[in-house]
């Protein structure tokens, strides 16, 4: 349609403004800064040197070195997130969400924080529009390697991001335990288990449960200490290995937690032929993912979607719907059996395959 004078007539200009929708898409565009401001707060360690209690700008600033007004502003920024508050003029506390960046706290992120804020899982999204582009993953162009090869030459980097696996593996593997019957079986092989989070809340569930941890040396580089914390190191055995390569024998229940999302189909389906080749016929195969909806739902755990980008840029993975993972367990020798969904707010379900 045209106006009197022949032109289009401008966008709504006039209609009226939603602006609880527009302050929602004004944080969106401001949600890099946000991440950086965390980011520098979980490395100056802020969270911790305030600890339980009240803590001024100028003494923070103090026992960092930092400049005084900038650190007052960070803080400042920070309690505009919500992260702390500010009782009197310059003194802060953490709110409630702030306490889970504290190290030691019940279901502390402050790993998870740490790590997904760390330079090294942000550079490649610099690059989203040619991975968008492509379909190809951006770190390698940034870092000249892939991903898990940039952690094997970085053992400090890569001891952060198993402990940052390991936080982003507590909810789930309190939640596991209780929604699949392991006392079936006699030996559950956790293939690419990290430091064993998850096989060690499955183990204290059911004592009579032996397990196997299969990982590379750098995954399961703290995975010693932390089966001997929980009293399990004598029910569990470490091996290493490449699961592009082969899968340890001996078990009748295989678990892959947070692994199949990692690779390309092709790369999946190289990883189900290895645990086909050694589970026996009456084993089973678990698989514990977020499983997408064949569409975005009108309330959506938006961050399962985010998560699906960082596959793509960071490492070359995707998360996937039921109806993907049927297909990779047939393109790997299994059939889907059954798909649990954990209760909320945990995203993970449980994917149980058995052989085909």
């Amino acid at each position: 349609m045209t106006d009197g004078q022949g032109q289009e007539p401008r966008n709504n200009e006039n209609a009226p403004v939603d602006w609880q929708a527009r302050g929602a898409l004004s944080r969106l565009v401001l949600g890099q800064m946000a991440t950086q401001a965390l980011g520098a707060a979980v490395r100056f360690d802020v969270f911790d040197r305030i600890g339980p209690g009240t803590l001024s700008a100028d003494a923070l600033a103090e026992s960092l070195g930092t400049h005084p007004q900038a650190t007052l502003r960070l803080l400042r920024a920070l309690a505009g997130l919500q992260l702390l508050s500010e009782p009197e003029p310059g003194l802060f506390r953490t709110t409630a969400a702030g306490d889970f960046l504290r190290t030691g706290t019940a279901g502390s992120m402050a790993a998870m924080a740490r790590m997904f804020t760390d330079p090294v899982m942000l550079r490649g999204w610099d690059l989203l529009d040619e991975s968008v582009r492509t379909g190809r993953t951006t770190f390698d162009t940034v870092f000249g390697t892939d991903f898990f090869g940039h952690l094997k030459e970085h053992p400090e980097l890569s001891a952060a991001f198993n402990e940052a696996m390991s936080q982003g593996t507590r909810l789930t593997a309190a939640t596991v335990p209780h929604h699949f019957d392991f006392g079936r079986f006699s030996t559950l092989v956790d293939i690419g288990g990290g430091d064993g989070t998850l096989l060690a809340s499955v183990l204290r569930e059911h004592p009579k449960l032996r397990g196997v941890l299969f990982d590379t040396a750098e995954g399961l580089a703290q995975a010693p200490r932390r089966l001997a914390d929980e009293g399990l190191a004598e029910r569990v055995a470490l091996e290493t290995g490449d699961f592009f390569a082969s899968a340890p024998a001996g078990g009748d229940l295989y678990l892959l937690k947070s692994i199949i999302h990692d690779w390309d189909d092709e790369r999946c389906a190289t990883i189900l032929r290895h645990i086909r080749d050694v589970i026996p016929a009456h084993g089973s195969l678990l698989i514990v993912e977020p499983v997408l909806p064949a569409t975005v739902p009108a309330d959506p755990p938006g961050g399962v979607y985010l998560t699906d980008l960082n596959m793509l840029v960071n490492v070359g993975g995707r998360e996937r719907t039921e109806d993907d993972f049927a297909s990779l367990c047939t393109a790997g020798g299994f059939v889907l059996r059954s798909v649990t969904p954990l209760p909320a707010p945990n995203i993970f379900q449980i994917i149980e395959a058995s052989p085909a």
